[in-house]
């Protein structure tokens, strides 16, 4: 059974095309890597019985896995003496989050974490893990878990 489209998905094909044409080696590359990243989470999810393989919100965590990896990799770089690599990083991450939705402000997260504590009637730090499932299906991609986390935590802890 085929992989079912998505609008993500798509997207991704469409670039990477454009950028064949283009001979814009650099994004073609990344592009690619985020393809086989793809690739690779369909394979595993065919595994689990899940022929359609994996949805936006899939993809979107692995672009954000793929964002803080290269974050990582440049300030390594930058630390010992490698800018043109550090660089090289930065470039894929502004590729990367082309597909990305724009990500929260700090604002913003306070008034999604205060909404979504409201609306669970969560209490306590044991209500914590609930909160942050639910920030991490409903904003995939465009929030930073860990600034969220300590969100969470100042307004359970009150």
């Amino acid at each position: 059974m085929p992989v079912a489209a998505t609008p993500l998905r798509d997207k991704i094909g469409e670039e990477t095309k454009t950028a064949m044409r283009a001979k814009d080696t650099v994004r073609l590359s990344t592009l690619r890597l985020i393809s086989a990243a793809i690739k690779d989470r369909d394979i595993a999810a065919r595994a689990e019985d899940r022929c359609e393989g994996i949805s936006d919100s899939e993809i979107l965590s692995i672009l954000s896995k793929m964002v803080k990896q290269r974050e990582e990799s440049a300030k390594t770089y930058e630390d010992n003496g490698r800018p043109e690599l550090a660089e090289r990083e930065k470039t894929e991450i502004s590729i990367i989050r082309d597909f990305m939705p724009k990500p929260l402000s700090e604002d913003e997260m306070k008034d999604v974490v205060a909404q979504l504590v409201e609306d669970s009637g969560a209490t306590c730090l044991k209500d914590m893990g609930k909160i942050m499932g639910q920030l991490k299906s409903q904003y995939a991609g465009r929030i930073d878990m860990g600034k969220a986390g300590a969100i969470v935590k100042s307004h359970l802890c009150r």
